[in-house]
C-alpha cells in the first residue's frame, strides 16, 4: 500500500497522540484526531494509534472492536506493554474480536516534559527509536509496514522486542529516571537551588514534573520490574555511601571509574546502532 493510500487515525489527542496526528498530517497521510471517546470516521483507518491513559487502552479497544475496518492495525503507545499485551492477546483469541484486526504494543522513545495538545510537536519523533512488540503469530507484512509508517514520521529505528524485555528495560531508561529526579528534587535544598546551580541540576531535575495519576499508573502497571531495578539502584547508592563513611577512597574511585567504562561502552554501542539502522523483521 502507497503512502498517500493510508489512512491513519489517532485517538487521543495529548502530547503524544497529538504528535503523531501532526507527523503524520506533515508527511501527507489522510489523517484524523480523535478526542477522548469520540469514535466518528476512525472505522475507515488502515492504522489506529490509541494514545489513551495505561487503564483506558485495553477498554476503548473493546468497546471499539467491531468499528475497525477488517484488517487495520491498531497499534497503543503506552509506557507499559506486558499487562496490555497480554489482555490483548487474549482477546483477539476469543469470538469477540471477530479476528477483524491487528494488534502490535508501541512505545515512542521521545517526549517532553510539559504535556498536552498545545505542546505536541510534528517533529517530535524526529531520530528517536520506536519500540514494538508484535505477537509470534503477527504477520511479517504487517510489522513492515508500520516500520515504514514510522519512518516516514520521522523515526530512525524501529526496535522489535518482547512486552516482558520492553518493560524490564523500560523501567531502567525511564521510570528509575523519573523517580530519582522526582526524589532529587524533593530536597528542602531545591529553594535556594537557582543560585548554587549549573548543568549538572538542571539535567537531574529536568523530569522531576510528571502527571501524578498517568505516571502512578505505569509505576505500578510496571511493579515488579521497577522493584528490581529501583533496588538495584539502591544497593549501589548504599556501596557508595559506605564507601564514603568509611573513608574507602579506593573504593570511590573504583565506582566513579566503573560508571565511566559502562558510560563509554554505552555510547560506543549507541554509535554503532545509528550506524546499523533498521532492519527487516523477519518474525
Amino acid at each position: 500500500m502507497r503512502r498517500n493510500d493510508l489512512k491513519i487515525a489517532v485517538a487521543g489527542l495529548g502530547l503524544i497522540g497529538g504528535s503523531f496526528y501532526k507527523a503524520s498530517l506533515k508527511a501527507g497521510y489522510d489523517t484524523i484526531g480523535l478526542h477522548h471517546d469520540d469514535t466518528d470516521g476512525f472505522g475507515q483507518a488502515d492504522i489506529v494509534i490509541v494514545a489513551q491513559p495505561p487503564e483506558a487502552i485495553v477498554p476503548w479497544i473493546k468497546r471499539n472492536a467491531a468499528m475497525f475496518k477488517p484488517g487495520a492495525l491498531v497499534i497503543d503507545i503506552c509506557g507499559v506493554k506486558e499487562p496490555i499485551c497480554r489482555e490483548m492477546q487474549h482477546f483477539l483469541s476469543s469470538p469477540e474480536s471477530s479476528g477483524r484486526f491487528f494488534f502490535v504494543g508501541g512505545h515512542p522513545m521521545a517526549g517532553r516534559e510539559v504535556a498536552g495538545y498545545e505542546n505536541s510537536l510534528a517533529d517530535l519523533f524526529v531520530g528517536a527509536s520506536m519500540i514494538i512488540t508484535p505477537f509470534d503469530n503477527t504477520p511479517v507484512d504487517v510489522v513492515e509496514l508500520l516500520k515504514a509508517y514510522f519512518k516516514s514520521i520521522g523515526f530512525a529505528m524501529t526496535v522489535v522486542t518482547t512486552p516482558r524485555r520492553h518493560d524490564e528495560m523500560i523501567a531502567f531508561t525511564s521510570q528509575l529516571c523519573h523517580i530519582i529526579s522526582t526524589a532529587f528534587a524533593r530536597d528542602a535544598r531545591v529553594k535556594d537551588a537557582i543560585d548554587f546551580s549549573a548543568g549538572s541540576y538542571a539535567d537531574m531535575t529536568r523530569i522531576a514534573t510528571q502527571n501524578a495519576n498517568d505516571w502512578c499508573a505505569l509505576y505500578e502497571s510496571n511493579r515488579g520490574a521497577l522493584l528490581a531495578v529501583l533496588d538495584g539502584f539502591i544497593a549501589r547508592m548504599d556501596e557508595f555511601r559506605q564507601a564514603l563513611a568509611g573513608g574507602d577512597s579506593a573504593s570511590i574511585k573504583r565506582f566513579i571509574a566503573e560508571g565511566t567504562a559502562a558510560k563509554q561502552e554505552e555510547l560506543s554501542r549507541r554509535q554503532i546502532s545509528v550506524r546499523r539502522g533498521d532492519e527487516p523483521y523477519r518474525g
